[in-house]
């Protein structure tokens, strides 16, 4: 399939989902049918201008959002440390994300794309997009667009919800020295559900984890660490390296 058809279905079906927007609803808005959104989302088909310019004004987003293709880049690598090899948590162009949210008793899960700027070569953007896992399968999924910078020994990740400018997100994950699939960090930011500022410990990975009770585990605050955040007054998440 063409990459960019496949870049362009993708961005069609992350702004519908963020809009809660069935492929029905689209496909009546623009008088086409399911199949044919569908094979437009999958990359199946080519769309023409005037489709794309009609599906970006009903999903209320420009052109150019859907058509942001970037071919794969190398980034720019600067050693610090002398042999010191390049971390693949920095090489990565997309993670994988899991917190617990107590709040709903849910594992909740997302991916992370990233892809160098358009307008600022050298520096990189990233969209989050979160689900949560239900007994009767994955609730609506939520978009986040943001940018990416990276260092030694952390990489941040500032993120705006699609839907909910005022829900600005920070994601801090370790930059691990040594090579290994996973890695910790913490996000916080404003809960959309009641509005309130709050952090979750977090694992990104470079490869999918399957939802089981040790990944739920992983993720939950122990004991130990309550009291050390008690004692320091402070919500403190280490590299653990599990």
């Amino acid at each position: 399939m063409n990459e960019i058809n496949l870049h362009v279905g993708k961005q069609i079906r992350m702004y519908r989902k963020a809009r809660h927007m069935t492929l029905q609803e689209l496909a009546d808005l623009i008088h086409k049918s399911r199949a044919s959104i569908s094979k437009y989302e999958n990359g199946e088909i080519s769309l023409d201008i005037e489709t794309l310019y009609e599906i970006a004004q009903i999903l209320e987003v420009s052109p150019g959002q859907l058509m942001n293709f970037q071919p794969p880049v190398t980034r720019p690598m600067e050693n610090h440390t002398s042999g010191l090899r390049l971390s693949p948590f920095f090489q990565a162009r997309r993670m994988y994300f899991y917190f617990y949210d107590g709040r709903y008793r849910r594992l909740k899960d997302g991916i992370i794309d990233i892809r160098e700027a358009e307008q600022t070569p050298g520096s990189y953007e990233a969209t989050l997009s979160i689900s949560a896992v239900t007994p009767t399968g994955r609730t609506s999924e939520i978009f986040y667009t943001g940018k990416v910078v990276y260092s030694d020994m952390l990489i941040r990740f500032s993120f705006v919800n699609q839907c909910n400018a005022l829900e600005e997100d920070l994601l801090y994950i370790f930059n691990p020295l040594e090579f290994r699939d996973s890695t910790d960090g913490l996000l916080c930011g404003i809960s959309s559900a009641d509005l309130m500022p709050c952090a979750f410990r977090c694992l990104v990975t470079l490869t999918p984890r399957e939802h089981t009770e040790e990944l739920k585990n992983q993720l939950l605050i122990t004991k130990k660490e309550l009291q050390q955040w008690q004692k320091l007054n402070m919500l403190l998440v280490d590299n653990r390296g599990l």
